[in-house]
């Protein structure tokens, strides 16, 4: 829970965080490598010098390593990990339902585990939806629509073997579609990643609600346009959020579009954990002011009654968790010191 320097407690909801294998052990050809060393020249690119990590540490890391960043050195109270397999970069998949699961297994109430499936698969993708269901009772997904499959560099959201499954997630109650739709990783192509397939998805799926992680950036203002027309849209602030320390008027442009086409009611705080992690995030968003100037010009403000909505109440509300009841929870099961 982060406790703001005026003593107000704030119920933290992470939304975008991940257990990952990026090693070189688990590197399945350059691909691989390309992958994590894109993902970590973001991370040195637009954190605050003190939190740099080592490569290494920034590869893969330990159960009681996320433990900590997360909930001891860090403000969450709860965390989404999403699953991402890129099976044509690593052995054993880059961040699996599988590996997720026993960390959150080790620290019960603390995660929600989110699986992933790829319609090029066919047939295959629908059992294995059935199978992520029952197994690991799923209550929501993340699409990365760049991934590669063989001879395939991307699919889109509005492919009829997409449409089969998304018509499965709402049949079994999988409402919660997390989509990458924000910068390319290397080797990922760009346009793999554009935000046009969210409108028919959205429209067709209404039961079904659309988190767009990093809000479609660089295309932000596509994304705003659709989201505002579609009630089951929503923007995810990862990657969007370091700006705050590296570009913070760039920041304020970002949220001021967000707040003026969206609302306060439609955003969701994500770390990207572990390209960052979530302490100076929040901090530093709970310090933030949109300079006045954009704000006036939109018509907008960051309250702190918005800001709490953001960092954990409107995903709360996505994922039907009582914050009270949470709360309470959490407090008879209070933080484990992690090992060092």
């Amino acid at each position: 829970m982060y406790k703001t320097p005026d003593g107000k407690e704030v119920f933290v909801l992470d939304c975008h965080t991940h257990f990952w294998d990026g090693s070189p052990e688990n590197q399945r050809n350059v691909h691989g490598k390309q992958f994590i060393d894109c993902f970590y020249a973001y991370h040195a690119a637009l954190s605050p010098k003190e939190e740099l990590w080592e490569k290494a540490r920034f590869e893969k890391q330990t159960v009681d390593q996320v433990y900590r960043d997360l909930f001891i050195d860090g403000p969450d109270d709860m965390a989404i990990i999403q699953s991402t397999y890129l099976k044509d970069f690593y052995k054993e998949g880059f961040s699996s339902i599988e590996r997720s699961t026993q960390l959150a297994d080790v620290n019960p109430g603390r995660f929600i585990v989110n699986g992933s499936f790829d319609p090029r698969d066919g047939e295959k993708a629908l059992e294995y939806i059935h199978y992520m269901k029952e197994t690991f009772d799923i209550k929501g997904v993340k699409m990365y629509t760049a991934e590669w499959n063989g001879d395939s560099k991307g699919w889109k959201l509005t492919d009829p073997s997409a449409y089969r499954c998304f018509e499965l997630c709402q049949k079994l109650g999988i409402k919660n579609i997390h989509v990458h739709k924000g910068p390319t990783i290397r080797p990922l192509s760009k346009d793999a990643f554009a935000v046009g397939d969210v409108d028919d998805a959205a429209t067709d799926f209404l039961e079904l609600n659309w988190i767009i992680e990093h809000c479609g950036l660089p295309r932000l203002d596509d994304f705003c346009w659709i989201a505002t027309q579609e009630s089951n849209v929503y923007g995810g602030l990862a990657v969007a959020l370091p700006f705050i320390h590296s570009r913070p008027r760039y920041f304020g442009e970002i949220i001021s579009e967000l707040l003026f086409w969206l609302g306060p009611d439609k955003i969701l705080f994500g770390s990207d954990y572990a390209i960052w992690t979530p302490q100076w995030l929040v901090e530093q968003l709970w310090a933030y002011q949109i300079p006045e100037d954009i704000a006036q010009e939109r018509g907008v403000q960051l309250t702190d009654e918005i800001k709490e909505k953001i960092l954990g109440l409107n995903a709360a509300r996505l994922y039907d968790i009582d914050v009270a009841a949470k709360r309470a929870e959490l407090a008879q099961t209070p933080v484990r010191i992690a090992a060092e």
